[in-house]
């Protein structure tokens, strides 16, 4: 008995053990969440509660991450191609994560969970652009964004564009004045904030929307802005897990 404390060899295998259990907990744990986001997400493309709305849901599937991007809201193309940022937009998006994070298209859609504002294509307004989601709308779609926090219990959440960040950073108290929309671009992007919503508390780093429409991200100060939030989701613990192929 003595032999084998002085060799070690009981320490080894008791550590040993309380890996495989903390492994056998992990993957029951991750097992559980993903039965419960795949029931969300049947669910969610089945949801009808907004008329206006010219398409049904748009969703990136049901990808059990500590990580999730919210987009504003699908253009006229993601309906039809049935994934979010499927055109322009999302090329730059994946082009930054690919240069920053290392991580290309493939691998961001596979291992990070997409969400939005609102999943349907709102539709265009008078001027030929896309219509901004209506406030009641914004609140339909904030009951499946509350779900799938409450699921996920993400340690970062990475808004992309005004409304979305809108969503989460009390703009009015971050700029220090009584405004909510539009704010300054300058005074979010390129900061992590810490935020609590659907009863849990994450990481927020804001991004800008990289859409051609605006050229605020290839401009002084967007452009440097931009990079130093894109260092900042690179250097966070959640991406750094997922760029390893593992989850928490």
């Amino acid at each position: 008995m003595s032999g084998a404390v002085a060799t070690g060899l009981w320490p080894v295998q008791s550590c040993g053990l309380h890996n495989d259990v903390r492994t056998a907990h992990r993957a029951v744990a991750t097992t559980s969440i993903q039965i419960q986001l795949d029931k969300h997400v049947t669910q969610l493309l089945r949801c009808r509660r907004c008329p206006r709305m010219k398409s049904t849901p748009v969703s990136g599937g049901a990808t059990v991450s500590d990580v999730m991007i919210i987009g504003q809201a699908p253009g006229p193309r993601e309906p039809v191609l049935q994934r979010p940022f499927a055109h322009t937009a999302g090329k730059t998006l994946f082009r930054w994560f690919e240069g920053f994070c290392g991580m290309n298209e493939a691998a961001v859609r596979s291992k990070i969970y997409f969400a939005a504002v609102c999943r349907c294509f709102p539709g265009k307004n008078s001027s030929g652009t896309d219509r901004v989601p209506a406030p009641d709308e914004i609140r339909n779609c904030s009951l499946w964004m509350d779900n799938e926090i409450q699921i996920l219990q993400p340690r970062l959440i990475i808004p992309v564009g005004r409304l979305a960040i809108m969503q989460f950073i009390d703009c009015a108290r971050v700029v220090g004045e009584a405004v909510s929309f539009p704010y300054r671009l300058e005074e979010v992007i390129g900061r992590k904030f810490r935020v609590a919503r659907g009863g849990h508390r994450f990481d927020v780093i804001p991004l800008p929307h990289p859409s051609g429409a605006s050229p605020w991200h290839k401009i002084p100060p967007g452009r440097a802005l931009t990079e130093r939030a894109l260092k900042l989701i690179a250097r966070h613990p959640a991406v750094a897990t997922l760029c390893q192929g593992r989850r928490r």
